[in-house]
């Protein structure tokens, strides 16, 4: 099982994804929780980290599980996921190729998306967060 906190930042009725340099597919922004860190912990470092951003208004959105995408198979991700707003403008850093702000089609309509991440984008799409 992977653990990982991801961040829920909708911006104009978008969520915003990441793409790790040497891959395809877009993932909720966030990472693994390290040993000893907590959820929230692990949130605003991978942010600060991912997005060169921190992190204001936070509040918990839930817990995600599904198969981890790019993983051997069966292999669990268990995502705990923050809305939050950022408190500057987002830019690629480090790991990050680039980052994109998706309607709930526009991110099913790529050729790979991550279970974990269109879980998020069902459930932002019934709180009526982001367009379909």
């Amino acid at each position: 099982m992977i653990r990982t906190a991801a961040l829920a930042h909708v911006r104009d009725r978008r969520l915003i994804q990441t793409r790790p340099e040497g891959k395809e597919v877009f993932y909720m922004a966030g990472g693994k929780i390290d040993p000893g860190e907590t959820p929230l912990e692990a949130l605003h470092r991978e942010i600060e980290e991912e997005l060169g951003v921190g992190l204001a208004g936070v509040a918990e959105l839930g817990i995600f599980e599904a198969e981890a995408y790019g993983h051997a198979t069966n292999t669990g991700l268990h995502m705990t996921c923050f809305l939050a707003d950022l408190t500057g403008e987002p830019h690629a850093t480090g790991e990050i190729a680039e980052f994109r702000y998706f309607t709930v089609a526009e991110y099913a309509a790529m050729d790979h998306v991550a279970p974990g991440s269109m879980m998020v984008f069902k459930h932002l799409a019934t709180l009526g967060l982001v367009d379909w």
